[in-house]
């Protein structure tokens, strides 16, 4: 799988950027010091958002901090959203264009690894994964994994607690070698590949 790629249009130049892990997070905006930095469109704020790599897959981020928002497909996002091949971001009157490997139907892509049986989770344990995967599961568009903020508040739990837990999964997983920033994705790979290893939580 070759690495995605982001093209974008300045000074009436073509820019192509490719997005490798290493580059992750990469921030856009009117500032010199911005790692894409678009210092001809006035309608950009001097940081204006951010692209990071989550897992395995690309998203690009607004926190509120610009003053116009930003775009994805013509429409404004709120915080963060997965990319998928063929996506425009609009920024200002800047477009930047997204090209890399379709996703999956979880956005999740090149899982490695399988699980050659269902794991013996503890009741906990199946708790907090079930809530790891269920935004892929509740009809949001492009979604990601839950933070660890909102498994502990679905399950009444302190975030130490949900952080514990995912660590005993990780290691059942055989996930520990990943970097960290890769680990909660592919464990919800996994997870939604063998669904059988999930049973429903009710809060």
């Amino acid at each position: 799988m070759t690495d995605p790629t982001l093209t974008y249009t300045d000074r009436g130049h073509t820019h192509q950027i490719p997005l490798i892990p290493d580059s992750s997070p990469i921030t856009v905006g009117r500032s010199a010091d911005a790692d894409l930095s678009l210092q001809t469109d006035p309608d950009i704020s001097r940081l204006h958002a951010t692209l990071e790599r989550i897992g395995v897959y690309w998203t690009v981020i607004d926190e509120s901090l610009s003053r116009n928002g930003t775009f994805v497909n013509g429409t404004r996002i709120r915080g963060r959203q997965t990319l998928h091949p063929g996506d425009v971001i609009r920024i200002g009157e800047s477009t930047l264009s997204y090209h890399g490997e379709p996703a999956t139907d979880c956005g999740i892509t090149n899982i490695g690894g399988t699980l050659e049986r269902p794991l013996d989770l503890t009741p906990a344990q199946n708790a907090v994964l079930t809530e790891l995967c269920r935004p892929f599961h509740d009809g949001t568009d492009h979604p990601i994994p839950a933070s660890n903020q909102h498994i502990a508040d679905t399950l009444k739990v302190r975030t130490e607690t949900v952080k514990t837990h995912l660590q005993a999964l990780y290691t059942k997983f055989h996930l520990d070698d990943l970097p960290p920033h890769h680990k909660r994705a592919q464990l919800a790979a996994l997870a939604l590949t063998h669904n059988n290893t999930l049973t429903p939580h009710t809060p």
